[in-house]
């Protein structure tokens, strides 16, 4: 289970290395994506400001990239302590690899024109906390913007605990509130330097109905192919929506 795992044997500097040392087209398809969706959202509510929050921020920074333009705050939550001390350390000094991934956002204007860049705005607007997923919902603020990328099926090899943890992910958001959440589809787990970490097997039919019960106009996408990142995967899945109003925010 999730609190049997060795997420402080996590290490992300071997996770980027591996995963974001480059821009690769399914990551550039995915903010492709989820920039059109978010900006195509607060377009129609110019002005607003919100609250965001990366759930399962670990070490990956572009969701919060991607939410930049519309925060005044943005939590990056994680509990494992290696991420958390991967995330302060980038916002005091970033590696530039990470300014790659931004660029990819800048066709859009909103991107493009954010006053001091992605990094003067996430210093001034992230916080970077410990805390578990599953808590989310016994706490009495929402977010009302929201990114979870390839959390749900890495918390252990149990279908319950997935599902638990989309819900709890969705149900920490305000009704409305637009959030893109991504999934390794029939993941087999993975390596992160010299330790494995178990995945839950979930096709797209398993995450579309975890999702769409407190979702609307959800759209589902399916990006790249059969181990384009690493073995042991079908495919990206990516989901973007809306919190839907009127479903439960207490535990079921």
């Amino acid at each position: 289970m999730n609190a049997e795992a060795r997420w402080d044997s996590f290490d992300p500097v071997a996770y980027v290395r591996k995963n974001y040392r480059t821009v690769l087209p399914v990551d550039a398809e995915i903010m492709a994506i989820v920039r059109a969706h978010f900006s195509d959202h607060f377009r129609r509510l110019p002005g607003l400001r919100v609250r965001g929050i990366d759930v399962g921020a670990g070490a990956n920074l572009y969701p919060s990239f991607m939410m930049l333009p519309w925060c005044d705050e943005i939590t990056l939550l994680d509990r494992a302590r290696p991420n958390l001390h991967y995330l302060q350390q980038q916002l005091g000094t970033h590696d530039h690899g990470w300014d790659a991934f931004w660029r990819e956002l800048c066709p859009d204007d909103a991107y493009a024109t954010l006053p001091g860049g992605p990094w003067e705005r996430l210093r001034e607007v992230a916080r970077v906390e410990q805390g578990d997923l599953r808590a989310l919902v016994d706490r009495p603020e929402q977010w009302q913007l929201g990114t979870m990328f390839f959390v749900a099926e890495s918390l252990s090899t149990a279908a319950e605990e997935f599902h638990e943890g989309v819900g709890c992910f969705l149900r920490s958001l305000e009704p409305g509130a637009p959030f893109a959440a991504a999934f390794m589809e029939h993941s087999e787990g993975c390596w992160v330097g010299e330790t494995f970490f178990p995945a839950c097997d979930v096709s797209e039919f398993d995450i579309r109905g975890s999702i769409e019960q407190f979702a609307e106009h959800l759209v589902i996408y399916r990006v790249g192919e059969p181990g384009e990142v690493r073995p042991g995967y079908t495919c990206m899945i990516l989901a973007c929506g809306f919190r839907r109003a009127g479903s439960s925010r207490t535990r079921g």
